[in-house]
């Protein structure tokens, strides 16, 4: 009869005593608790999830840690060899048996108490290597973690692993210290950059939670293209001190999930004004430490939201798939307006990106390098240079990556943080770009606009990589230039089971309300799947109260 067993007791049976009532009452007491529980699947398992196990005892930290070692060791280098991970924390599971027996003295620090995270190798770790996915800086140790990571540290996660990422945060999904990553859904396709890495890494559920950057796209590209949730914040709300820079302007850290709750809690522990980083003072007020109080299922009863049509028509799959994340808007209560961005915003957008990317780069790259020990470069011109030295793979994948070299030599041309064109852009082209996103969204009322994160479908490894800084038909960057923030959450597949997603563009530090809509969404299309390349391994279910 299994868990709800029956024990039925007759009155002329005679043999009824008191000895097997006491008996049976323990056997259903023992049985009920059981009974309530259900077995979740690695990969579907929410941080709430996580945290629910934990306190009934049915799962340690040590055992996630363990879980999530065996994906990448079933799948990074063998199986589909994604070759997301570039350095593996060797005290990973050290830390964990320190915070099961912390939390069993105190009890968890946060939410992220014993959850396991990955970090794309351009955040500063004083334990393990920060590369920046570069043959050029392989090795080195930075002097401290950086802010973020301290934050995760203090909040109780741990680092499981650095991931694989476009060098120096731009180019095609390749680096030279961690050659390409494919994508689990389809191996002969991109998992997008520049944190491709943390994309497949987390679509793969080699851990909970993992951390990307954003300059151009850099979180957004590869959570569409992996089929997962992801967030770029408004530029301030979290610090980017001990990230190896692109562009400051432009730059900024996000979460990266496989839900838009676990986006949430861990965003909320990594907020905070940290004096090395200027920028997070226009935070100060405005940031919060727990978004997960914003996760309503009705959020979009009610709400009005623009669709840019401007970035659809390129891919009819990932055409038909937002229509059909419209329909499910209107269906759970939302009003639906169609709106446009300027055809000269969407024509400058491009230039007025590489304006501030390139010059900016060059100078704050020398300023991060100066940090490093003094066997590594200290300019870009000393990377390229010693990057010219670098002409064939070595046996463990790491080997040269000409098409980021020849973009440091335009970095290199591209002027001075003095040159007109820089500061034209600065000064005058993103305050214009803001103030007309700002009044598309306040002159229709709007609570967020939404597009397809990527308007075509992920590109195949052989195909021609994407003009730097975005194409007329890629919508990324207009959250770079205004510092808005952009929630992406998967919206369904293509013919060819390929992932898409839809953006929630908002004001700045509407992040609150990005995620209750982002969640609202989610629970009314529940469109993510495991990728079809990383199935689920034996014994892999989590047993939660």
């Amino acid at each position: 009869m299994g868990l709800a067993m029956k024990i039925t007791i007759t009155a002329n049976s005679g043999k009824a005593t008191l000895r097997s009532l006491m008996l049976a009452a323990v056997l259903l007491a023992t049985l009920a608790p059981v009974a309530a529980r259900k077995a979740i699947d690695l990969d579907a398992a929410t941080i709430a999830d996580l945290n629910a196990a934990f306190a009934a005892g049915t799962l340690t930290s040590e055992q996630l840690v363990q879980l999530h070692l065996a994906r990448i060791q079933a799948y990074d280098r063998q199986g589909p060899s994604l070759r997301a991970v570039i350095t593996l924390n060797p005290r990973a599971l050290d830390t964990a048996r320190a915070r099961d027996a912390e939390r069993k003295a105190k009890g968890p620090r946060s939410p992220l108490h014993g959850i396991p995270v990955v970090l794309k190798d351009n955040y500063d770790t004083a334990d393990l290597p920060t590369t920046g996915g570069s043959i050029l800086l392989e090795g080195s140790i930075p002097p401290d973690d950086a802010f973020l990571v301290k934050k995760l540290r203090d909040a109780g996660a741990i680092i499981l692993a650095k991931v694989n990422m476009s060098e120096f945060a731009s180019g095609a999904a390749i680096s030279s210290l961690g050659g390409a990553t494919r994508n689990p859904h389809d191996l002969l396709r991109t998992p997008s950059g520049s944190s491709g890495g943390t994309g497949a890494a987390i679509a793969a559920a080699y851990a909970t939670v993992g951390l990307g950057t954003d300059t151009g796209g850099s979180i957004r590209g590869p959570a569409t293209a992996n089929g997962i949730a992801g967030l770029k914040p408004t530029h301030g709300l979290l610090s980017r001190d001990g990230i190896i820079p692109l562009g400051l302007s432009f730059d900024t850290g996000g979460p990266m999930a496989r839900n838009v709750s676990d986006v949430a809690a861990a965003l909320g522990v990594m907020t905070g004004v940290d004096p090395a980083d200027p920028a997070t003072r226009k935070s100060e007020g405005r940031f919060e430490t727990n978004y997960t109080k914003y996760l309503n299922a009705n959020a979009l009863r009610g709400a009005r939201i623009g669709v840019a049509r401007d970035f659809m028509g390129h891919d009819a799959d990932v055409d038909w798939v937002m229509e059909s994340a419209l329909d499910a808007m209107r269906g759970a209560g939302a009003t639906i307006v169609d709106v446009r961005f300027p055809a000269w915003l969407i024509a400058a957008k491009g230039e007025f990106y590489n304006a501030i990317r390139y010059p900016e780069f060059v100078a704050q790259i020398k300023d991060y390098l100066a940090t490093t020990g003094p066997q590594y470069p200290k300019t870009i011109d000393q990377l390229i240079e010693r990057a010219r030295k670098v002409n064939a793979p070595r046996p463990d994948g790491a080997g040269p990556n000409p098409g980021r070299w020849t973009l440091m030599k335009r970095e290199a041309g591209s002027g001075t943080l003095d040159d007109y064109r820089y500061k034209a852009v600065r000064d005058h082209g993103l305050p214009l770009v803001r103030a007309v996103v700002e009044g598309l969204l306040a002159s229709q009322t709007l609570d967020a606009i939404v597009y397809p994160t990527a308007p075509t479908r992920p590109q195949l490894v052989a195909a021609p990589p994407d003009v730097p800084g975005g194409g007329a038909s890629s919508p990324a960057n207009i959250a770079n230039l205004t510092g808005f923030p952009d929630l992406i959450v998967p919206a369904g597949f293509t013919g060819d089971r390929l992932p898409v997603a839809v953006s929630f563009l908002g004001p700045a530090f509407s992040e609150p309300r990005l995620i209750a809509l982002g969640y609202s969404f989610e629970q009314a299309t529940r469109a993510r799947r495991l990728p079809v390349h990383t199935p689920p391994l034996k014994g892999e279910s989590i047993s939660v109260p």
